[in-house]
């Protein structure tokens, strides 16, 4: 076999994408194209037929049958069941969606994935599929995260599982997982720019017309919507904070607002939000620096300085341990703005 970064390879990449009835289907169709597109661009043509394909997609259940999808409107049949699926795999894909409560019931499916894993080179899973991994045991002791209406109950059924809401997919070690739907297109571009390279993975999203590679440390969305308000005598603090993110926000300083005592402040400040009150300024500077950075041209140090950050490296720190890029990066990949920086 050729180089992995090479775009060609002496056998395709098996990919599987298991399934269940009551599935997301884009969290299936998604990465299939994505998988797709890549075999196409990165193979050589002779007579209108691929050579060398890099990749090669199969859709599998327990049962060739009709699976029916979230939105009922139409119905996903897989090509083969899951006790065909034999020999290795390069890329197992756990797909998610409604049934995957009920799935997770089934031990055949569940013994399926966890000894299909074992043969496989790399473990992944898209939205609620994270679940089914959960259940295999294949998350156990690693950083994980899934849809984020489905972490809570990810971290709460299985504490061994390091449940991280916020990026939109996480690798550890050979074990993927992404957020809910759309993005499993950026775990599965990821996976192809692992493979055949960047400038593959470019072209994939350019024919798909898709965002180039949203970073998985992308929240999967706003810190607004995703921070729980807390009860009215610290909702009010809550407004103001973000109002003045340039202000002391130091622990001390809000337990003063608040009336409390530091360490009760923090103590209510948790158990109302789920956050700390360092944890939750934090989130709220970075919420306000993707905003600024999205926007209109504004120097770095600037938008460090206006959201309360103090300097540049310590925001530059932060986005690097948050969303796993820099402000500059950031601003390159996101800003509305077509005017260079």
């Amino acid at each position: 076999m050729t180089s992995a970064r090479s775009g060609r390879a002496a056998a395709p990449r098996r990919i599987v994408i298991v399934t269940f009835p009551d599935l997301q289907p884009l969290d299936v169709v998604g990465p299939a194209e994505v998988f797709g597109g890549a075999r196409d661009i990165a193979a050589t043509w002779v007579d209108g037929e691929p050579v060398d394909p890099a990749y090669e997609v199969e859709v599998a259940a327990e049962t060739v049958e009709p699976l029916a999808t979230r939105s009922g409107a139409y119905s996903i049949l897989p090509a083969r069941t899951l006790a065909e699926c034999r020999g290795p795999i390069d890329t197992l894909i756990v797909a998610g969606g409604t049934g995957v409560i009920e799935a997770e019931g089934s031990e055949t499916l569940v013994n399926w994935i966890r000894n299909a894993a074992d043969r496989s080179r790399r473990v992944a899973s898209v939205c609620s599929g994270s679940l089914l991994l959960a259940r295999a045991g294949l998350l156990d002791g690693l950083r994980a995260t899934s849809h984020w209406a489905a972490c809570s109950e990810l971290s709460r059924r299985y504490p061994e599982v390091e449940v991280d809401p916020d990026p939109i997919f996480i690798q550890d070690g050979r074990v993927w997982t992404s957020a809910g739907v759309t993005a499993g297109m950026d775990l599965a571009l990821a996976l192809v720019a692992e493979d055949l390279g960047e400038e593959v993975a470019l072209q994939v999203a350019r024919w798909l017309v898709l965002f180039l590679r949203r970073p998985g440390g992308q929240a999967q969305f706003s810190s607004h919507v995703s921070a729980p308000a807390a009860r009215p005598g610290l909702r009010g603090l809550q407004l103001w904070m973000a109002d003045h993110l340039d202000a002391d926000l130091r622990v001390e300083a809000l337990a003063e607002r608040a009336l409390m005592s530091p360490r009760n402040f923090a103590r209510a400040f948790r158990k109302e939000t789920g956050m700390t009150p360092a944890t939750y300024v934090e989130t709220l500077r970075l919420e306000r620096a993707r905003q600024l950075l999205e926007g209109p041209p504004e120097p770095i140090d600037q938008i460090a300085d206006r959201c309360g950050f103090g300097t540049p490296e310590t925001m530059r720190r932060t986005f690097a341990r948050r969303l796993g890029c820099s402000p500059a990066e950031y601003r390159q990949r996101f800003r509305r703005d077509p005017v260079a920086a």
